[in-house]
C-alpha cells in the first residue's frame, strides 16, 4: 500500500458528481451502483439501492460507502470495479448466512484472534457497544474479532460469555502488539520528519493504543517523556513524530495536512486530526478551519501543557536527549 496514490483515469471534477459520494461523478456513481446489483443478482438476490446501502427482501442493510471509497481509491479504475464489487459481496453473504464465529470457535481461539479497534463514533451503535472506551473526543476502542475474511466487532452480549472485560482487553491489547509493520515510509524536508506505517491490517491505525511499543519497533528508540505526535486518518495507516526538539513544530504543521488530506474519502476513515500522545493519553492538535482557506482548512489548536512544552524545546538550553 502506497503512501501517495497516482489516481486511475477517471472524470474530472468539473462534470456532475453524485451527492452521495462526491469522489464520484454522476455516470461513475450510475456503474458503481449497477454493478453492486449485478453482483448480489449473481448470488441469487435481488436487492434495491438506495444512495448509501442497498437492502434485500429481508430487510437486511448492505452498507456501500466503505465499498465505494476501495473502488474509489483503486488505480486501476473503474475497468476493476466489478471484480471487487463480486469479492466484497461474496464475503458479506457468506459471512451473513454462515454460522457465527462465536458459535463455532474455541473460547482461547477467540480470545487469541481478539484486537482493540480505534472507530469514529459515527459509525458506533451506543446501546450495542455500551463498553467502549473513548480515546479521544469522537472516538472510541472497542475489541473485535479478526476473522479470515471479515472483522467481527464484539457487542456487549457477544463479550459476556468470554470472561471479564479487563481480561479479555489485555489479551487484545497483547495481540495488537504482537503484530508485524508491514511497511513503512519516513516523510521528510528540511526539519520536518515523520514515519508513516502503513498496512493491509485494518489494525494498523489501532496501534495508537500501544504506541510506545511501535515506535521501538519501527525506529529502535524509545519514547521520551514528551510522547510523540500521531495521526490516523484511516485504518491501514498510522503517523508518528516522536518529540525531542523543535522539529515537532514543522512536523506538526505537516502532519496536520498529511491527516486531512488522508481521512478524504479514504475507506475506514477515523480522523482528519493530529494528536500528541503522552503517556497512552490523546489531545487533539488540529482542527477544521473552513474560514481559512489559505491553510487548507485547517488550523493548530493548542492547550497550555502542549504550548509549554514547545516554549521549553525551542529554548536557547534545548532539550536534553535520551
Amino acid at each position: 500500500m502506497g503512501l501517495f496514490r497516482r489516481g486511475p483515469r477517471r472524470d474530472g471534477r468539473e462534470t456532475p458528481r453524485d451527492p452521495e459520494f462526491s469522489f464520484f461523478s454522476t455516470d461513475e456513481a450510475a456503474h458503481f451502483r449497477s454493478q453492486v446489483r449485478q453482483a448480489f443478482a449473481e448470488r441469487g438476490l435481488e436487492v434495491t439501492l438506495y444512495a448509501d446501502m442497498a437492502t434485500d427482501s429481508a430487510g437486511r442493510q448492505f452498507g456501500l460507502g466503505n465499498l465505494a471509497a476501495v473502488c474509489h481509491h483503486d488505480d486501476r479504475g473503474p475497468r476493476v470495479w466489478g471484480d471487487l464489487i463480486r469479492r466484497h459481496a461474496g464475503m458479506v453473504l457468506r459471512t451473513m448466512d454462515g454460522p457465527s464465529a462465536l458459535d463455532t470457535l474455541p473460547p482461547e481461539q477467540i480470545r487469541a484472534q481478539l484486537y482493540p479497534r480505534v472507530i469514529s463514533g459515527d459509525s458506533l451503535d451506543a446501546q450495542a457497544f455500551g463498553y467502549a472506551r473513548s480515546v479521544a473526543p469522537g472516538l472510541y476502542e472497542i475489541l473485535a474479532l479478526d476473522l479470515p475474511e471479515s472483522v467481527m466487532m464484539l457487542t456487549d452480549e457477544a463479550l459476556e460469555p468470554l470472561g471479564p472485560l479487563p481480561e479479555l482487553r489485555a489479551r487484545a491489547l497483547g495481540n495488537l502488539r504482537q503484530l508485524p509493520v508491514e511497511g513503512r515510509e519516513t516523510v521528510k524536508d528540511g526539519d520536518m520528519r515523520f514515519e508513516v506505517v502503513m498496512g493491509d491490517s485494518f489494525y494498523t491505525a489501532s496501534r495508537v493504543l500501544a504506541l510506545d511499543g511501535l515506535v521501538h519497533q519501527v525506529t529502535g528508540r524509545t519514547l521520551g517523556p514528551d510522547g510523540a505526535l500521531v495521526a490516523f486518518p484511516f485504518r491501514h495507516q498510522l503517523a508518528f513524530h516522536a518529540i525531542r526538539d523543535a522539529t515537532v513544530i514543522p512536523s506538526l504543521n505537516a502532519m496536520a495536512s498529511f491527516a486531512a488530506s488522508g481521512f478524504e474519502d479514504a475507506p475506514g476513515a477515523i480522523s482528519p486530526y493530529v494528536y500528541w500522545w503522552r503517556g497512552g493519553t490523546l489531545t487533539q492538535l488540529s482542527d477544521r478551519d473552513e474560514g481559512n482557506t489559505e491553510a487548507g482548512g485547517l488550523r493548530i489548536v493548542v492547550g497550555d501543557d502542549f504550548q509549554d512544552l514547545l516554549e521549553r524545546l525551542v529554548s536557547p538550553s534545548g532539550p536534553e536527549e535520551d
